[in-house]
C-alpha cells in the first residue's frame, strides 16, 4: 500500500514538473531575465510572450478588451485552475450578482461559498515606472506554473484578472527612449514627449470621466463585467530610502466610502507588510503621502464601487542600479522615523545597491500576498462586496434620486454626464412620460438616477459637492496638501442642471441600456438665405468646424435680433447646405432656424479656423489635454515646437494656444546637459518676439493659468497676478471648484451661463494695474461664497472679486488670459465655450 501511495505521489510530482517545464518562461522570449540590469522588453516582445503562455496551458486564457489611443491591443489574461477555467462565465456571473446586490441574503450566502474570489492586477500604466510592465509577465508565469501548496490553493480559489500593460503606447515610447540612451548621461531620464499621446501621467486621473480609450476599456471590465473584489494597481516609486509603499493610507478618508472598504484596504495592506517581514524584505512603509479621499484614480474609483483598491509604489524604476550609502541613511523617510520605532515603518531599509530585479521581486511579493489572502478569505470577500452594496441600496439617509431635467442650457453635456455615470457602472432611467417630484414638473426624456444602487457612493460623490477637511502639517503650520484634488463635482464642472430629490416619487421610466446619443435637433423656417444656430451648446463648435471644412461661409452674430441672440452663428446658403444642416441636427442635436434674408444683426465673418498649440520638450500634460479637447470638437490644429514658434509662419493661425506651463519652462525649457541637445531650451527671446509680432499683426494668443504669468512678464502687461508670493498659510486652493461670474454681454462670454465653476488648481487671480488701458475683465471670481466644492483657505481675502479671465488688446490683435485651466483633464465642460469664443475672436481678423 505504501508503495502504491509513493508511486502515485511520484506520478503527480512528475506531471507537476512537466507542467512547470512546459509553461514558457519570459526569458525564453525576451532573451534575458525579467528585471535584468540595463534591459527592457518592448510591447511586441510582451505580446509574443502572452500568446505563448496562453497557448501553452489550460490555466490561462487571453482576450483583447480594447485598443490604446495609438491603436495597440490591450490584453486581459485570466489565470486559474484548469477546472475553474472551464466555468469562467459562471464565476463572472456570481461576482456580478454579489456586486450588484440585488439578490436575497440567502442566495448571497450560497453564492459566496460557491464562487471564486476575483482579483485584478495590472501593470504598465505609468510608463517611466519601468518595472511593473516587465514584472507582470513573470507574475503570470508564476501563477500559472508554480506547484506549491499555496499556489495550488490560489488557483483553486481565485480567478486572477491580469492586464499586464494598461498603457502599451507608453511602454514602447519609454523603452525606445531608454534603448537610445542606455549608457549615456541621459539613461535615467524620461522622454521629452508624453508617454500617453494626450494625457501622460494623467492616465491615472481619468477614472470617473473615462475620456481615454484605455480607461474605458478597463473600466468596462472593472465595473460592468467582472466586478473584482480586490484591485491591485502597481506603481513606482516609493519614498527615497524605502523599498515599497503600501496601505494603510493616510487620512483623510472620504466619508462616502463604505467603512468596510477602508478596513478591507487596511486588512490587505497589513497582510502584505507581514509577508515582506517574514521574507526578510525590508523597507516597507505605510501611512504616508496617499489618502483615500479623491475619486478618479485607478485604485480610488473602485472604493466607490465597494472594491478594495490597493496601490503599491516600489523603488528603483530604472534598469540602472542605484547605490544607497548606508552612512548617509536619513533620520526620516517620507516624514517617518527610520530607526525602526514607527509602527508603519518597523523594518527600515539600511542602504546598499538596489537593482531593477529588486523592484520586480517586491512587486511579485506584494501581489502574492494579495492572492494568498484572497484565497484564504474567498467567501468573506465575496460576501462583503454584496453586503456593502446592499447597505448602499438600503441607505435611507441618501437621496431618493437625482434627476437631470430635459431642459438644459447645454443639452449635449447633460447627455455626456449621463454617459459618464453609466460608464462607471451606474443604472440610469429615462422618463417616458412627464412626472412630478418634490413639487417640480419634469418632461418626458428627463434622466433619473435612483439612489438605491449598490454604487450609491460613486453616484453621490460625483453629483454632490466635496467638503474637504482642514488639515495642517502641524498646529499653526501650513496646510497639508490633499492627494490630487479636493473638489470635482461633475454637474458644477459640466454646467449641467441636476436636482437632488429627497422624498420618493413615481415616474414611468425605461432603463437606459447603452450610451445615450444626442437627441435630434429641429430645423424650422425658410433657409433661402441661410441658417442660424445657437452657440449655447458646446457642440456648436463642432458644427462650425464641419461647415467650414465643407466650404460654407460662417459668421458670428455679435448683436441680438429677435429670438436670435448674440453669439449665434449664421451659415450662408449654397448648394447642399440643407442636407448638411439635416445631418448636423441629427448627429449633434442642434436646432437650426432658417432665414430668408440677411439678418439685421451685426455679423462678423469668420476666417477658416486654424489653430496652433505650443508643445514644449518638457512633456506637458496640460498641452496634451488641450490638444485632445480641441480634437474632440474637430478643430484644425497644428503642434508648434520651439523652432516653429521662433522661425515658422505664424500668420497662418487664427489663434495660438499656450497651455499652462511655468514661464521659465516656456522661455528656457530643459537646461543644457539635462537632455540631448535637440531637446534643450525653450522659445527664448526670439520666440517671444515672434509671438509679440504675431499678436500685434492681428493674431489671437490664448494663455492658460500658469502660462498667463509668462504673458504678463514677457509682454509687460498692465496686469498683476494677485496670488503670486502668497504663503500657503494665507491662501491655499488645491484642486477645487470656485464660483465665477461671466460677462455674457462681451463677445468672449457669448453663450455662457452667468455663473460657472472654475477649476482652480493652485491657480491665479488677476487685477488691472492703476491706469491700465486696453484691458477688459471677462470673468470674475465671486465676491463671497466662492468655494463651490473642495477646500479653500483665504479665498475671501485674496481671490474674491479678482479677475478669472481677461482680454488685453495688443496692437491689432488680442491676448486672452485665463487665470485657471478651462479644459482641465477634460472635466470642466461648462467653461469650454470661453475657449471657443477666444478662438473665434482670432478668426474675425
Amino acid at each position: 500500500m505504501k508503495k502504491s501511495i509513493l508511486t502515485l505521489t511520484c506520478f503527480f510530482a512528475l506531471i507537476a514538473t512537466q507542467v512547470f517545464a512546459q509553461t514558457p518562461h519570459p526569458r525564453e522570449t525576451f532573451g534575458f531575465e525579467v528585471g535584468a540590469d540595463y534591459k527592457l522588453a518592448d510591447y511586441d516582445q510582451m505580446l509574443t510572450y502572452y500568446d505563448k503562455l496562453a497557448a501553452a496551458t489550460d490555466r490561462v486564457q487571453m482576450i483583447e478588451i480594447g485598443k490604446s489611443v495609438m491603436g495597440r491591443p490591450i490584453k486581459l489574461l485570466f489565470i486559474s485552475s484548469e477546472e475553474n477555467m472551464k466555468q469562467l462565465e459562471r464565476w463572472r456571473e456570481i461576482s456580478e450578482k454579489l456586486s450588484r446586490a440585488e439578490i436575497s441574503e440567502e442566495e448571497a450566502r450560497r453564492l459566496s461559498k460557491e464562487g471564486k474570489a476575483i482579483v485584478w492586477i495590472d501593470g504598465g500604466m505609468h510608463a517611466t515606472e519601468r518595472a511593473h510592465a516587465q514584472m507582470t509577465s513573470e507574475l503570470m508565469w508564476k501563477i500559472a506554473s508554480e506547484e506549491s501548496d499555496e499556489m495550488k490553493a490560489i488557483r483553486d480559489n481565485v480567478i486572477t484578472l491580469m492586464v499586464p500593460v494598461t498603457n502599451p503606447d507608453g511602454v514602447d515610447i519609454v523603452v525606445d527612449w531608454y534603448r537610445q540612451n542606455v549608457g549615456t548621461t541621459f539613461e535615467t531620464t524620461g522622454p521629452p514627449i508624453l508617454y500617453q499621446k494626450y494625457v501622460g501621467h494623467d492616465n491615472n486621473r481619468d477614472w470617473f470621466m473615462n475620456n481615454m480609450p484605455e480607461t474605458r476599456a478597463l473600466t468596462t471590465i472593472l465595473h460592468k463585467k467582472w466586478y473584482p473584489q480586490i484591485v491591485h494597481n502597481h506603481h513606482q516609486t516609493a519614498p527615497r530610502w524605502a523599498m515599497i509603499f503600501l496601505p494603510p493610507f493616510r487620512s483623510p478618508v472620504n466619508p462616502r466610502i463604505h467603512p468596510g472598504v477602508t478596513t478591507g484596504v487596511n486588512l490587505v495592506g497589513t497582510a502584505m507588510a507581514n509577508r515582506f517581514a517574514m521574507k526578510k524584505m525590508p523597507g516597507v512603509i505605510s501611512g504616508t503621502s496617499f489618502s483615500m479621499f479623491w475619486n478618479g484614480g485607478m485604485r480610488t474609483a473602485p472604493y466607490y464601487h465597494n472594491q478594495i483598491g490597493i496601490l503599491t509604489e516600489v523603488a528603483q524604476p530604472s534598469p540602472k542600479p542605484t547605490f544607497y550609502d548606508p552612512a548617509k541613511k536619513p533620520a526620516t523617510v517620507g516624514g517617518t522615523a527610520s530607526n525602526g520605532t514607527e509602527i508603519f515603518y518597523p523594518y527600515p531599509f539600511e542602504g546598499g545597491e538596489v537593482k531593477f530585479r529588486d523592484a520586480v521581486d517586491y512587486m511579485i511579493t506584494a501581489s502574492m500576498a494579495i492572492l494568498d489572502l484572497a484565497s484564504d478569505k474567498r467567501d468573506e470577500f465575496l460576501y462583503n462586496i454584496y453586503s456593502m452594496g446592499k447597505d448602499a441600496i438600503e441607505d435611507e439617509d441618501g437621496a431618493f434620486a437625482y434627476v437631470i431635467p430635459k431642459d438644459q442650457w447645454n443639452p449635449s453635456e447633460a447627455v455626456n454626464l449621463t454617459n459618464v455615470l453609466i460608464q462607471g457602472g451606474l443604472k440610469a432611467h429615462k422618463a417616458t412620460a412627464a412626472f412630478t417630484a418634490n413639487g417640480k414638473s419634469y418632461e418626458a426624456g428627463s434622466i433619473v438616477f435612483y439612489g438605491a444602487q449598490p454604487y450609491r457612493p460613486f453616484l453621490e460623490d460625483l453629483m454632490e459637492k466635496q467638503d474637504y477637511p482642514d488639515q495642517f502639517l502641524y498646529p499653526g503650520g501650513p496646510p497639508q496638501p490633499p492627494y490630487d484634488l479636493a473638489g470635482w463635482t461633475l454637474p458644477m464642472q459640466m454646467g449641467v442642471s441636476v436636482d437632488r430629490i429627497e422624498s420618493d416619487f413615481s415616474a414611468q421610466t425605461d432603463e437606459i441600456t447603452e450610451d445615450l446619443s444626442f437627441e435630434e435637433g429641429t430645423i424650422s423656417g425658410n433657409g433661402r438665405y441661410g441658417y442660424v444656430f445657437s452657440n449655447k451648446d458646446n457642440q456648436s463648435a463642432t458644427a462650425v468646424n464641419r461647415l467650414q471644412r465643407m466650404g460654407y461661409a460662417v459668421s458670428l452674430m455679435t448683436t441680438d435680433q429677435g429670438d436670435l441672440h448674440a453669439g449665434s452663428f449664421m451659415v450662408r446658403n449654397k448648394r447642399g447646405l440643407q442636407t448638411q444642416v439635416e445631418s448636423l441636427a441629427k448627429t449633434l442635436g442642434l436646432d437650426f432656424v432658417g432665414i430668408n434674408k440677411k439678418p439685421s444683426a451685426t455679423l462678423k465673418a469668420l476666417k477658416k479656423i486654424k489653430l496652433g498649440i505650443y508643445k514644449s520638450w518638457q512633456a506637458n500634460m496640460d498641452e496634451g489635454w488641450s490638444r485632445w479637447m480641441l480634437e474632440q470638437f474637430e478643430f484644425d490644429l497644428d503642434t508648434l515646437h520651439n523652432e516653429d514658434i521662433k522661425t515658422g509662419d505664424l500668420s497662418q493661425y487664427t489663434a495660438i494656444i499656450m497651455p499652462s506651463q511655468s514661464p521659465n519652462g516656456i522661455l528656457n525649457g530643459h537646461r543644457k546637459g539635462r537632455m540631448p541637445e535637440k531637446f534643450v531650451g525653450g522659445i527664448g527671446k526670439e520666440g517671444v518676439s515672434a509671438l509679440d509680432d504675431y499678436a500685434k499683426a492681428g493674431g489671437a494668443l490664448i494663455f492658460y493659468d500658469n502660462a498667463s504669468d509668462f504673458a504678463i512678464q514677457q509682454f509687460k502687461l498692465p496686469v498683476k497676478n494677485v496670488t503670486s508670493g502668497l504663503r500657503p498659510n494665507d491662501f491655499f486652493i488645491p484642486g477645487s471648484l470656485i464660483r465665477t461670474n461671466v460677462d455674457v454681454n462681451h463677445r468672449l462670454g457669448f453663450g455662457m451661463m452667468e455663473e460657472v465653476a472654475a477649476s482652480f488648481n493652485r491657480s491665479r487671480g488677476f487685477k488691472m494695474e492703476d491706469g491700465a488701458t486696453g484691458v477688459t475683465e471677462i470673468a470674475q471670481y465671486a465676491s463671497d461664497d466662492l468655494l463651490m466644492s473642495g477646500w479653500a483657505l483665504g479665498e475671501e481675502n485674496h481671490l474674491a472679486n479678482t479677475s478669472a479671465m481677461m482680454h488685453v488688446a495688443h496692437g491689432e490683435g488680442d491676448l486672452v488670459l485665463f487665470a485657471f485651466r478651462p479644459q482641465f483633464r477634460g472635466q470642466p465642460r461648462g467653461t469650454y465655450k470661453l475657449i471657443f469664443n477666444a478662438i473665434y475672436l482670432g478668426a474675425e481678423r
